[in-house]
């Protein structure tokens, strides 16, 4: 296949382009497209009709284990820059799934892709970053060998330019130099992140990264995770604290017995509890009411003489929701 192409006259740095006309075929200008893609000269605006693969694709996942079913067909997927959480019990299928899309474990029936990619393969391979919940990095090495190791096992060409990139991501610039050994559980962790960003990858796959930090360095981890969804990597969190996947993730999904039980952002999912009045009486709770009924509450109150020195709308926290999901069902 042939491709007429027409150059019409311009001038570039002083420089005149005369009309020409090429005959270039079909690869030809792919790789062309690529090539200004790549050095900044070409922008695609993301406003267009093309059909652009989610960065983790989950559809009709099964997994079984002998008589054991893990999954059973579980639809799951994470956007460009999106944040999900993922929860659910011990045993409900989390790392069954994760398993899958790192290409440890081979599904039963279903797919999972990862940029477009099958899960496993080495084009998928390229665009996902993981961090393990029990990780563990040689004592001896410094901040900046554990990142060369990693771009060594993956294959990167970013150099010490990438890990001095990564290092000042994780606000780990100044311990470059310093033994794991010598490091707070916190700025291992942050370490960790760094070396599954090594390479990177536009999937970031985190498996408890907060759980054994003090509320500080959760903190610290909670903004590094709003940092990179704003840079457009995108995160699949697996976690048990539900207040902090509640006030960083843009969507969760919770699992039970291999199936998705709820799924949807934080807010979607809360439901309303009522409005509480706090009068010269002492608090009161509105049950059924909604933010819409507030004005005329507060204006009854004030009718009937009560002094009104707060209101607040109720809704049901994320952990109501889960609790409500998952039932009895402990982690």
């Amino acid at each position: 296949m042939r491709r007429r192409v027409v150059l019409g006259a311009a001038e570039h740095r002083g420089i005149e382009l005369r009309r020409r006309r090429f005959a270039l075929s079909a690869r030809d200008l792919v790789g062309a497209a690529l090539g200004l893609l790549r050095s900044g000269a070409l922008h695609v605006s993301a406003r267009h009709s093309w059909t652009v693969p989610e960065v983790l694709s989950v559809r009709n996942l099964q997994k079984r284990y002998g008589s054991v079913q893990a999954l059973k067909g579980v639809d799951l997927e994470v956007g460009e820059g999106e944040l999900v959480g993922l929860l659910g019990p011990n045993g409900a299928g989390k790392s069954t799934l994760v398993k899958i899309a790192v290409g440890l474990v081979r599904p039963t029936r279903g797919q999972a892709t990862v940029a477009g990619a099958r899960a496993g393969s080495r084009a998928a391979r390229a665009e996902l970053g993981y961090l393990a919940e029990m990780f563990r990095f040689p004592g001896w090495y410094t901040a900046d060998e554990v990142l060369e190791l990693h771009q060594r096992l993956s294959g990167s060409r970013g150099g010490a330019a990438e890990r001095a990139r990564l290092l000042e991501l994780v606000a780990l610039s100044d311990a470059s130099g310093r033994r794991v050994d010598g490091m707070s559980k916190g700025m291992q962790q942050r370490l960790g992140v760094a070396q599954a960003l090594v390479g990177e990858p536009r999937l970031l796959m985190l498996d408890e990264p907060t759980s054994a930090l003090d509320p500080v360095g959760r903190r610290t981890v909670r903004v590094l995770l709003e940092e990179l969804r704003g840079r457009g990597v995108s995160v699949l969190l697996n976690s048990h604290l539900l207040s902090e996947v509640e006030l960083v993730c843009d969507r969760v999904v919770i699992l039970l017995g291999g199936e998705v039980v709820a799924a949807g952002s934080p807010h979607d999912l809360s439901r309303p509890r009522g409005v509480e009045l706090e009068t010269d009486e002492g608090l009161r709770l509105v049950e059924g009411a909604v933010r819409e009924d507030v004005p005329r509450l507060v204006a009854e109150s004030v009718a009937a003489g009560r002094q009104v020195y707060g209101v607040r709308v109720l809704s049901s926290t994320l952990e109501d929701v889960y609790l409500e999901a998952v039932g009895g069902e402990t982690s």
